[in-house]
């Protein structure tokens, strides 16, 4: 995979008085991707990514720290990228908005294309300006997130995650989290043998499951219940236990014949199979990491009986438990 034509097109845009940290972390964790590690055990580097940089209007920008960073180009001179990634900026909006103001209509317009935006930290609120997470579930950096959820409240803000991942639109919490989201997308855009390698080489944490603080994968449309949205909430997590219509009601606080209603309405779904979905995600990463046992994964997710689970299983996926880790565990070609 060495030609030009199979890499993927990541931009990195470089903000002033930014953490530089969230810049440059990416930058490794995309340019290491198919390189590094193949080189360390001999083989052929096979690079996964082109990464430019970009800034506002092309001129270096200075780090909250003084550290000086050249791009590559400017935001209005760059090409057609498959990824873009926002740095992170200071803490409080107000104060660097206005010098940042060409960055939010420029990220619209490239949603609007098809291009995957992710924002690092306090650079959440970038894609927050641009009217990009209005109704979608977002995180961001604890210490900001109050101030955030007063400037954007229509944002599903979820700052107990590590990383979000809402149609297209990737954000993680604090600065070091820039690694967990490069790797993630990494993982995503290339599979999970080439982020496995790319932690092993930069001696990063690979890539964590569902449970250990990634958003489960999407599972419903985009809604605007904000009543189901709490419900849903509650099932993701509680979901490794049975969670009665009653309760989710009560939750909700509505009666069990609306909630019924309106999470079908709202998600696509009824509860008790959005839950089967929830219990379906985390047992693929978990088998997608190679867990030996099937019967342990099925009780970890909540099922006692294994015959019943691997059904459930093969109902979502299309393919038995044991079928499917052979399929993607890790060291598969």
């Amino acid at each position: 995979m060495t030609e030009k034509s199979d890499k993927l097109d990541v931009a990195v845009v470089l903000v002033n008085d930014g953490y530089a940290s969230t810049a440059v972390g990416p930058i490794e964790v995309f340019s290491a991707a198919g390189t590094m590690w193949n080189e360390m055990c001999g083989d052929d580097p096979e690079p996964r990514f082109r990464v430019t940089t970009a800034s506002i209007d092309g001129a270096p920008v200075r780090s909250a720290y003084g550290l000086n960073i050249a791009p590559d180009c400017a935001l209005p001179d760059l090409g057609p990228v498959d990824l873009v990634m926002v740095s992170a900026s200071g803490p409080v909006p107000d104060d660097w908005m206005a010098r940042h103001a060409a960055i939010p209509p420029w990220l619209a317009e490239r949603y609007r294309t098809g291009t995957r935006i992710a924002g690092v930290c306090s650079g959440v609120a970038f894609l927050a300006e641009a009217g990009l997470l209005a109704g979608r579930t977002a995180t961001t950096h604890s210490g900001v997130a109050e101030g955030f959820r007063q400037r954007y409240p229509d944002v599903d803000w979820q700052t107990d995650l590590l990383i979000t991942e809402d149609a297209g639109l990737y954000c993680s919490g604090g600065v070091n989290a820039a690694s967990d989201l490069s790797l993630h997308l990494v993982e995503r855009l290339c599979g999970r043998d080439v982020a496995i390698g790319c932690s092993k080489a930069l001696l990063l944490d690979t890539p964590r499951p569902s449970q250990s603080g990634y958003a489960l994968l999407p599972l419903a449309r985009p809604h605007g219940d904000d009543k189901i949205r709490e419900a849903e909430h509650h099932l993701t997590a509680h979901f490794t236990r049975e969670v009665p219509v009653e309760e989710l009601a009560e939750v909700a606080g509505m009666s069990r014949r609306n909630l019924m209603r309106r999470f079908k309405q709202a998600t696509g779904h009824m509860p008790g199979v959005y839950q089967q979905m929830l219990r379906v995600s985390a047992a693929r990463k978990m088998l997608e990491d190679g867990a030996p046992s099937i019967e342990q994964v099925g009780l970890s997710v909540g099922y006692e009986d294994v015959a019943f689970f691997r059904r459930v299983f093969k109902r979502h996926c299309g393919a038995t438990p044991s079928a499917y880790r052979d399929r993607f565990r890790p060291g598969r070609a």
